[in-house]
């Protein structure tokens, strides 16, 4: 096959090797969970839907909810919340997954399923703040070029859910909580910004990245304040102490995926070995290191992580676009051929996961009266590899373990 099919193929390998339905079925079971007793069902993130069916193949619980990005058959109510903006279904969502976790008693459980997007999927806003608010600050936030971590630092503490909160919530229960990660290295207090474990970051914390970013004067004032109050020791800081009847999984992430990937090369004969299941950076400029990354001819090389993108420009995209561009100027007219792509399926706000990229893109480009480096600037690659022919649109994927880079030199 050819070396853009053999990606892509290989890149929908990798989703499928974190499928959170299979995923979370047998963590079920590892659990040893049963009917026995009353379990309830809190659900949130991209991988929701997917991981409530899950659950179901083991108990047979009617009492959940879904919190997700969209609807899809669940064996229970989906509340459909904005993401990577939250909007009124994000709040909404939060309140009833609060709720159901503060009716559940001493011999009750509450088994949490958490996949990557239930940061923006839950949004209670913490008291004083307003859904705008949070609206406003997420969007200053994801443009400005803080990673994940940063930013969920900054949402656990404007949060009524977040940064264990929901924990508080379900503190006479046993507490049960799977975890699909889309973050580097698997924090468990960020992913998601750890609804249900302990915090260790503060207000302080908060304030720093505001200040190292210069957010200030781009996000409400009310938001400003609320944090500095948190300083100053006016509002308690998010939990610190864990649950003490809690158990906790991560049942996929970035580097499952990424073997999965590589696997799949393999079965085709072809050499594959995974470089890194913790790439970060700028995106741009992660891309050109990783195409300058030595291999053999013929080898296809596999990364895992999740990059970060500074607008500065007017244009659509995302980030795994952003490094599909920067690599096609990079490889231009070279027998190298690029993937990025997003393990949901969605690529900022955009209808792509990504883009695949080869030595002959950028003459594409040029065909069309293009200017790859004017489209990287304005941070414009949806239309320039949409132009060219190398987006990759597969839609919502139902799963989320960050991204999935593969490059083959020939």
């Amino acid at each position: 096959m050819d070396d853009r099919t053999l990606l892509l193929d290989a890149f929908l390998a990798g989703i499928a090797g974190v499928d959170p339905e299979a995923a979370t079925e047998l963590a079920a079971k590892r659990l040893g969970l049963s009917d026995r007793h009353r379990i309830v069902v809190v659900a949130a993130g991209k991988a929701a839907i997917a991981m409530s069916r899950g659950i179901t193949r083991v108990v047979k619980t009617t009492e959940g909810v879904v919190v997700a990005p969209g609807e899809d058959d669940s064996p229970f109510p989906v509340t459909v919340a904005g993401h990577p903006v939250p909007d009124e279904g994000s709040v909404a969502g939060a309140y009833r997954a609060l709720d159901l976790a503060e009716s559940a008693g001493p011999n009750d459980t509450v088994v949490c399923l958490i996949s990557g997007g239930a940061s923006a999927l839950l949004a209670a806003p913490a008291e004083g703040l307003s859904l705008e608010d949070l609206r406003t600050t997420n969007a200053a936030l994801l443009d400005c070029g803080a990673n994940i971590v940063e930013t969920n630092t900054v949402r656990k503490h404007l949060s009524a859910i977040k940064g264990g909160r929901l924990t508080v919530a379900a503190g006479r229960s046993r507490l049960v909580t799977l975890v699909l990660s889309d973050i580097v290295g698997d924090p468990l207090d960020a992913i998601a910004s750890g609804p249900t474990v302990p915090d260790p970051t503060t207000f302080e914390d908060a304030v720093a990245v505001l200040d190292r970013y210069g957010l200030r004067e781009r996000i409400p004032e009310p938001v400003v304040v609320h944090l500095e109050r948190g300083r100053a020791g006016e509002i308690p800081e998010t939990p610190i102490e864990p649950h003490p009847r809690h158990e906790i999984e991560i049942i996929g992430n970035g580097a499952v995926a990424a073997e999965a990937a590589a696997g799949y090369v393999r079965s085709q004969g072809i050499r594959s070995r995974v470089v890194s299941t913790r790439y970060t950076g700028e995106a741009r400029e992660a891309a050109v290191a990783a195409v300058d990354v030595p291999s053999e001819a013929g080898e296809v090389l596999v990364f895992a992580g999740e990059t970060t993108v500074t607008v500065t420009g007017s244009g659509k995209g995302g980030r795994n676009q952003e490094a599909a561009l920067a690599a096609a100027i990079e490889i231009d007219e070279r027998q190298i051929t690029f993937l990025a792509g997003g393990t949901d399926g969605i690529d900022g706000p955009t209808d792509a996961a990504g883009g695949i990229v080869d030595g002959e893109t950028v003459n594409r480009g040029r065909s069309l009266g293009l200017n790859p480096a004017t489209a990287l600037r304005n941070n414009d690659a949806h239309t320039y590899l949409d132009a060219t022919g190398d987006l990759i649109v597969i839609g919502p994927t139902g799963t989320n373990v960050a991204d999935l880079w593969l490059i083959k030199r020939r």
